[in-house]
């Protein structure tokens, strides 16, 4: 007689869902910074954010179609202005920063924007200040040190883009975390599309280049693959918590590493691996923690 062991228990649906999402996610910022990177010295940045916000459109407007009038409906109409400007702002760092460094550097940088986006929350939006977010900020901090490494070299004017970019980023999620309370995702995408593409086109004038037929398809990718990273996390966080979207999210980190490496030819830096990995030790701390207290309140 044969005892048959049971099978392991199936992951929930909404998890397996959520890692769908968060593959989209993982591709979309990796074909992303690839288009980007196969751009720069070519197209200036002022003409890519264009080209980016008009692929964006391109891509909304079916919706803005079926939905009419409503997907116009907004009661933060000065936050947008704000909002967008700073994002515009932020995606030219970041933009800049994968033309000069290298991109695992890019990523491990960008992780910081959840440690800005916890100070500007605590200050502005009036939550609280507690022992997670306390780590996250230290570990933060702690491992932007480490990549960065002040005094042992001097500091590329790449990175200071990408962390102004970071910064940015965080500005921008506090802007949009409050107006999420009125203003529906898909209004908040389309405005951020229609605000930025006269400011691409005011900037492109001064620098522009024609693009040829493979220019103009990594323009389309950075358009299409900025939008769907935005729709696939937030639809991830919709079936899932923090707990999980986060740690998946990291994957981008070494999923960029073998993208360097094996299409650019760039040198894993092992302080940058550190910093990274403490500055996610702090942000899924905090995250868990907060996970905590909310079960038992």
């Amino acid at each position: 007689m044969t005892i048959q062991t049971p099978p392991p228990p199936k992951p929930p649906a909404s998890l397996l869902v959520a890692v769908g999402w968060m593959t989209g996610t993982l591709l979309s910022f990796t074909f992303m910074a690839i288009a980007v990177r196969e751009l720069s010295g070519e197209i200036h940045s002022f003409q890519t954010m264009l080209f980016r916000s008009i692929g964006a459109l391109m891509i909304l407007l079916p919706f803005v179609l079926i939905m009419g009038r409503e997907v116009w409906h907004t009661r933060n109409l000065k936050l947008q202005f704000g909002r967008n400007t700073v994002h515009f702002a932020a995606q030219l760092g970041w933009i800049t920063g994968i033309g000069l460094l290298p991109l695992a550097e890019v990523f491990a940088i960008e992780f910081t924007a959840p440690i800005w986006a916890t100070i500007m929350a605590i200050l502005f939006l009036g939550e609280r200040l507690n022992r997670g977010r306390v780590v996250a900020v230290l570990f933060g901090f702690l491992g932007i040190l480490v990549i960065l490494r002040p005094g042992l070299a001097v500091i590329d004017h790449g990175a200071f883009a990408v962390l102004a970019a970071a910064v940015g980023f965080a500005m921008t999620l506090t802007i949009t975390k409050y107006m999420t309370r009125n203003d529906a995702p898909i209004t908040i995408l389309l405005y951020m599309t229609v605000i930025q593409l006269p400011m691409g086109i005011g900037l492109s004038v001064f620098v522009w280049v024609t693009p040829d037929w493979l220019q103009l398809f990594w323009l389309f990718v950075v358009g299409a693959t900025g939008l769907s990273a935005h729709y696939c996390t937030a639809n991830a966080l919709l079936v899932a918590d923090q707990t999980i979207v986060v740690p998946i999210d990291f994957m981008r980190l070494p999923l960029i590493v073998a993208v360097g490496f094996l299409l650019y030819s760039e040198a894993v830096q092992l302080p940058v691996l550190i910093g990274a990995v403490m500055i996610f030790v702090g942000n899924y701390y905090s995250i868990r923690l907060e996970q905590r207290r909310r079960k038992t309140t």
